[in-house]
This record gives structure tokens, sequence and C-alpha cells, in this order.
């Protein structure tokens, strides 16, 4: 097989294309989302082949050749179209939606591992928050992470584009109920902390997050929600002596997981 299977399906755009799927985009993304190898992949857009193609280019071409996913050319208004706008860097690529697993697989991994770490999203909405956060839990090396079904950003082409792709290697559930998910897992002698504001919140520095220990992070406005609050172990605030009462969620989670890896390391 070429660089393209069929010169034929070189110009056809967006339409024409395999329905069904989700489109990931993004030359990381895609290279992660293939190295992750857990999704089925069908087809692949890359820029025209060239003597001076990027490696990242001419690798991507190669693996897709290598495990028979058609490959295509579209233009970038076409391609600008198929991803809605998303940052896209010439690359896209049809695959299955995002892998979750099922909670009981985060349930068992908690119970195996005295050191377990579970990040809790509570309704996020904004899928570069997801993918910022989902990132940063990749690189400090959470055991999984738990996020609603209903009213809440999911695991998007978006937020793993926002992730660098470091959302394929993450083990992502999606529960009915948060609470009763938290519970569960509290059974397993795993603590929350949720990340809030309050008279009952203790400087994040203060907590004890060595052990089985699970993160907490709010929407984006709201914060935590009423019942999931209550059913934290533990709140903790960033001090903000700068007077500017609000940070990113990205970032607030951030700074809160780099603090466990610090005590836990």
């Amino acid at each position: 097989m070429g660089n393209y299977q069929n010169n034929r399906h070189h110009n056809k755009g967006p339409r024409e294309l395999v329905t069904g799927g989700e489109w990931l985009y993004g030359r990381n993304p895609v290279i992660e989302a293939l190295r992750a190898g857990r999704r089925t992949f069908t087809e692949i857009i890359l820029p025209p082949g060239s003597k001076d193609e990027s490696d990242e280019i001419a690798s991507l071409r190669l693996t897709a050749q290598k495990r028979n996913i058609m490959i295509r050319a579209a233009d970038r208004d076409r391609l600008d179209k198929l991803v809605k706008g998303g940052h896209h860097q010439g690359v896209a690529i049809k695959t299955t939606g995002y892998p979750y697993v099922d909670f009981s697989e985060i349930l068992q991994d908690v119970e195996d591992d005295e050191n377990a770490s579970v990040l809790v999203l509570d309704h996020l909405e904004d899928p570069q928050n997801v993918g910022s956060i989902l990132r940063t839990a990749c690189a400090v090396g959470f055991t999984g992470v738990i996020i609603p079904e209903d009213r809440g950003a999911g695991v998007t082409p978006a937020a793993v584009r926002a992730s660098a792709g470091a959302a394929e290697h993450l083990k992502v559930a999606r529960v009915v109920n948060l609470p009763r998910a938290m519970k569960e897992l509290q059974k397993l002698n795993l603590w929350f902390t949720g990340l809030d504001w309050g008279e009952d919140a203790r400087c994040y520095t203060e907590i004890d997050f060595k052990g089985r220990a699970g993160l907490v992070i709010g929407a984006e406005g709201n914060g935590i929600s009423r019942l999931v609050r209550e059913t934290c172990d533990f709140i903790a605030e960033l001090p903000m002596p700068g007077g500017f009462e609000s940070l990113n969620a990205g970032v607030a989670a951030g700074i809160a997981m780099y603090e466990m890896l610090r005590q836990r390391s």
C-alpha cells in the first residue's frame, strides 16, 4: 500500500467520509490515541505526502499503513468544518468513542493499591478545563477518574485535544450518582478532599494526602455540588493573598494534585 490507499478518495470532503464515531484531531492526541490502542480506528486525514514532511506526520502515515487505516487528504476548510474549528494541525482520525471503563474496575484498582488516588470531576462543563485536568492527572499518576453521566462535559475530542492526548492513557468511569460512587470508595478506606471554600475549609497543604486519597474538583462557577460536598471527608482551599478570589479550575486542580504528589513522594 502506498501513501494513499486510493487516489479517488483524496479530495472527498467531510460529508463523504464514514459516518458514526467521532473525530480526534491534533498531532499529539492522534499519536497518543494510536499509542494507547484502546480505540478502533477507521480512517485518518493527513497532509499530502512530501519528501520534507515532519517526522510526526511520516510516523503517523507509516502507522496507519501498518494498521490498515484508510488514509485520506482534505483541504483545510473542510477539515476545519469536520472538527468544528478545533486546532487540528492538519491531522484528524476517525475512531470509536472514548473508551470509558466500568466503575467496578476503578474500585478493584483502589482495593489492590494502598496508595491509590482517585479524581472526581463534579459536573465541569468546559472541555478545556476537563482536558487540562486530565493531562495533569495522567502526569501525576492518578489511579482513576470519575465523572457524572449527566450535566457535565465528558471526554470529548476537544477535551482529548486539551489534554494533549494524555486522556487516552487514563481510566475514566462515568457514574449515575457521584456521592454513591464516592461512598463505595470510602468503604475501601479512601478519603476524599474537596477543593472549595468555606468556614470548614483548611489550607490545602494541611491536608494529609497519604494512603488512599481522592480529590474532588467542582464545576466552573458553581463549585462542588451540595451532596458531593457533604460526602467529602475534608474541604481544602488555596490561599489567595492577592485578593483575587478565583482560579481557573484546571490551575487549581493542578496545584492540589502536585501537593498530593509531593506528600506521597
